[in-house]
């Protein structure tokens, strides 16, 4: 019996060495022993592996519903891919700093190799000691992850939701989709029993709200579920893609001269920008938008753009 369990380890210990996947399954039917066999070998190998200099893993991959040997360093972030995210974090303002300092720390202690840690805390000391972060001071991850749960299992919500002026007002949501922009998190979702023609500039408008997660002053998931078909679904990737100032308002296409010093750069803030022509050096370019805000950004450029129309 030992014998026979022998053998089975160097045939999985040769198997993950070259390169191959371990699915209990199959190894069970081989060696003709049952899957939980199986994996308490693949418990002795781990345990084996890790003792190895440079340490190996034995992870599960379920895209290819097996295990496989991996080696320690490839299952962190490297140093550049690390620094990355704590500089865009950083950056986003997005948070006070007791949650940004908290998501940052177990980052930094989870994600990279220890020396790669303390060069990445040397790094971003600076910025981290001089973190501003974003008046409103609300905490936002468990926020975030409420509304996230009742996105995915489409379940309604009733929140309390102060308004830009200082008002409160209770409304009930289907919620579609969580968004980031400029220092803030965004919920976007359909307004359930509202009298469109009374509270929408656009009675007609098919898109959704968008609300500041910051502002919601209680949330609560309702025992109550809404349905899409699916050829109406919500997209938030192409609704994103047009919601640049996460202001609300119809979908928009606007057409311009732009003969300002970097026309990347409008490509980049307006994703649907398309550049119909050029010449020496103005740029005309047509984009698709939803809301306002588009006005207060083209007027923002100032003499670098010409507004031919919108419609």
């Amino acid at each position: 019996m030992e014998t026979e369990k022998g053998i089975r380890l160097l045939h999985l210990y040769e198997a993950l060495l070259h390169g191959d996947g371990i699915r209990k399954k199959e190894a069970a039917e081989r060696f003709g022993g049952d899957e939980r066999s199986i994996q308490r070998d693949i418990e002795v190998l781990r345990n084996y592996f890790a003792e190895h200099n440079p340490p190996m893993e034995i992870r599960y991959i379920p895209k290819e519903n097996c295990y496989q040997l991996v080696s320690v360093e490839q299952a962190f972030l490297n140093c550049g891919e690390l620094l990355a995210v704590c500089k865009i974090l950083l950056e986003s303002r997005s948070m006070p700093k007791k949650e940004m300092d908290g998501i940052l720390d177990k980052l930094l202690t989870a994600c990279v190799s220890p020396k790669g840690e303390k060069a990445i805390r040397q790094i971003i000391a600076n910025e981290r000691l001089h973190y501003i972060e974003p008046h409103h001071g609300k905490l936002l991850t468990n926020r975030l992850w409420t509304l996230g749960q009742a996105i995915q299992s489409h379940n309604m919500i009733q929140v309390t939701y102060h308004t830009q002026f200082g008002k409160n007002k209770l409304r009930t949501l289907k919620p579609v989709g969580l968004m980031f922009s400029e220092y803030y998190f965004y919920l976007t979702a359909f307004i359930e029993d509202i009298d469109r023609e009374t509270h929408f500039e656009n009675a007609d408008d098919l898109f959704p709200t968008i609300y500041r997660v910051d502002r919601m002053k209680k949330i609560t998931v309702l025992d109550k579920q809404f349905s899409v078909p699916y050829s109406q679904r919500f997209s938030e990737g192409e609704f994103r893609k047009r919601v640049q100032f996460m202001y609300g308002g119809k979908l928009q296409t606007v057409r311009f001269i732009y003969k300002g010093p970097s026309v990347e750069a409008v490509l980049d803030r307006l994703p649907t920008a398309e550049i119909l022509s050029e010449k020496e050096g103005r740029y005309e370019i047509r984009a698709e938008v939803f809301g306002k805000g588009i006005e207060m950004w083209l007027r923002s450029q100032g003499e670098y753009i010409e507004v031919q129309n919108k419609a």
